[in-house]
């Protein structure tokens, strides 16, 4: 999950539990004075934020002026994050990275504001369910993101034994089979962990994609189409899904099967020149020439603009 994803995620919980409160909804509310927020900034900055966060907080979303709606939102997430007020702090990243998305010195406060989020909330799992597989979970994990692959296989498959019933751990054994190893054994016995996998949790989108990624690599372009159409079902934004499951249809010789999901794709990601391409590649094998055109200059465009992306056609 993105960070952004992460702060709207926690936003919406808070507004539903009325945490976020009145003040979240600004469209009713007329725009406060300059001097009155210069003022509430200055005593901020000094020190004062207790008294001074509840007016920054109703300013930030009412400002015109950019620059001083900046310096409004991190002095009300700077204030409200050594407050421990993670609630407004949220809200306060969460404006910034809508409004100066590219920012350094936002993504920066936001990393530094989640990593400190994430480190409170495992302290507090690790004190409140020592024993949970939870716990478990979060060492096996830090040992995947370590590449450390034996170590994290067998903390997972010590999950599995305990608890057998929680998704998502088969499908991380099978990622780290996969990442381990590139062979034809090793992709069966990950292909064994996700119809695993599937069992305890059938409505894995994530399990059908990578069962469907070793049987496109095997050139099983039937079974390929077979995963990759249930992963789109299953989760209709999963944009990798569409462009997999268009270029098996292009494999298959099933051209004009591939249009649909690979003009789906160009719709979720339209700044990827992989869709364009493979969506010409398409449309040329069906005759569409006009089409086949339009795609292969947008992908043209879509190329220069973002020359470091992997080569047109490969997925991940």
């Amino acid at each position: 999950m993105s960070l952004l994803n992460r702060f709207v995620l926690a936003l919406a919980i808070a507004q539903a539990s009325g945490l976020a409160g009145p003040q979240a909804n600004s469209a009713s509310r007329p725009p406060t004075a300059a001097s009155s927020v210069r003022n509430a900034l200055a005593q901020s900055k000094k020190g004062y934020c207790k008294e001074n966060l509840p007016a920054l907080r109703r300013a930030m979303r009412g400002i015109t002026d950019k620059e001083l709606q900046y310096e409004v939102g991190m002095v009300t997430a700077r204030c409200a994050m050594g407050m421990g007020d993670d609630t407004i702090a949220i809200e306060a990243l969460l404006l910034l990275r809508t409004q100066f998305p590219a920012d350094p010195e936002v993504l920066y406060t936001s990393a530094q504001f989640l990593s400190s989020l994430a480190n409170q909330a495992a302290q507090q799992l690790l004190t409140t369910a020592p024993n949970s597989y939870q716990v478990a979970k979060l060492n096996a994990e830090s040992l995947e993101s370590q590449k450390r692959w034996d170590e994290a296989e067998a903390a997972y498959r010590n999950i599995v034994v305990e608890h057998p019933k929680v998704p998502d751990i088969h499908f991380r054994i099978a990622r780290i089979l996969l990442d381990k190893s590139a062979t034809a054994e090793t992709a069966e016995q990950a292909r064994a962990e996700l119809l695993q996998e599937l069992q305890v949790n059938p409505d894995s989108a994530s399990a059908e994609f990578v069962l469907g990624e070793i049987a496109r690599r095997s050139g099983h372009w039937d079974q390929a189409i077979q995963h990759f159409t249930r992963a789109s079902g299953l989760d209709v934004g999963f944009a990798e899904a569409y462009l997999a499951l268009g270029m098996s249809f292009s494999a298959a010789g099933q051209d004009s099967q591939a249009i649909a999901p690979l003009e789906r794709y160009v719709a979720i990601v339209p700044e990827n020149p992989a869709g364009h391409y493979q969506l010409a590649m398409a449309y040329s094998r069906t005759g569409n020439k006009e089409a086949a055109s339009r795609e292969l200059e947008l992908q043209r465009k879509t190329a220069e603009k973002a020359p470091l992306r992997r080569a047109p056609g490969s997925v991940k």
